[in-house]
């Protein structure tokens, strides 16, 4: 019999993660009402992670400020990796375990979320990140791998991916960013809609008439005679 292709590998992992996977929709369904609720009276996300999971975590953000499907209004979420020239002043001048932390300090308020997503659930900057965030007073979450983990335990909840290959676990990250953003939709107020209105230009005043075009600089001199002199 001929050994398995790393697609065949690959697939079944993912095939085994599902199954378990289908228990996370209750959660993933509560967590994108909270988010409607929070983010349309004026809340915040916050979202960080490293590596494939950084990338994991902007593209969440890019649909809530953009959108998923229909147009509604734009909504709060800011990838904390993203911003480059705090990230790196932070590690320089505090390490790079408080990369997160001190931007969680600096622009969490209580009541906003913090997601945080790591295959490991180990990532030292993302368990200081959540305990600067409870601390501030944000709900905090976590997509992780398989619990227990320290990051699962470090947050209010997390939705862990039962797999030990963490690419699976990475993929199903994905899937559960693009249904958070469907519960999101499907929970926001019904009267909250598209907030980039119709812009319509004002008309420009007409132009004036066009009058004789002159070159250069033209003092007018009075001749004595009552008779203006060009020069």
């Amino acid at each position: 019999m001929p050994a398995a292709t790393p697609l065949d590998a690959h697939l079944a992992h993912l095939a085994a993660a599902l199954p378990p996977y289908r228990r996370c929709e209750p959660l993933l369904a509560r967590w994108g009402a909270t988010l409607a609720q929070r983010l349309t009276a004026g809340g915040r996300l916050l979202v960080a992670g490293n590596g494939g999971s950084a990338a994991e975590a902007q593209h969440l953000t890019a649909e809530l400020v953009g959108k998923l499907r229909d147009d509604r209004q734009p909504l709060s979420a800011i990838a904390l990796h993203a911003e480059t020239s705090a990230l790196t002043a932070i590690g320089n001048d505090y390490g790079y375990q408080e990369v997160f932390a001190r931007q969680v300090r600096a622009h969490g308020r209580p009541d906003d979320v913090l997601l945080l997503l790591s295959t490991s659930g180990g990532s030292e900057n993302l368990l200081a990140a959540a305990r600067a965030g409870r601390e501030a007073g944000l709900r905090c979450w976590a997509l992780t791998g398989p619990a227990p983990n320290p990051l699962a335990d470090a947050c209010h909840e997390a939705l862990a991916v039962d797999s030990p290959d963490s690419q699976v676990v990475q993929e199903l990250h994905l899937v559960s960013s693009h249904l958070l953003c469907e519960y999101v939709e499907q929970a926001m107020p019904s009267h909250v809609g598209p907030a980039t209105p119709e812009h319509v230009e004002p008309a420009l005043p007409a132009a004036p008439a066009a009058g004789p075009v002159r070159a250069g600089v033209e003092v007018v001199l009075d001749g004595g005679a009552g008779r203006p002199v060009e020069a």
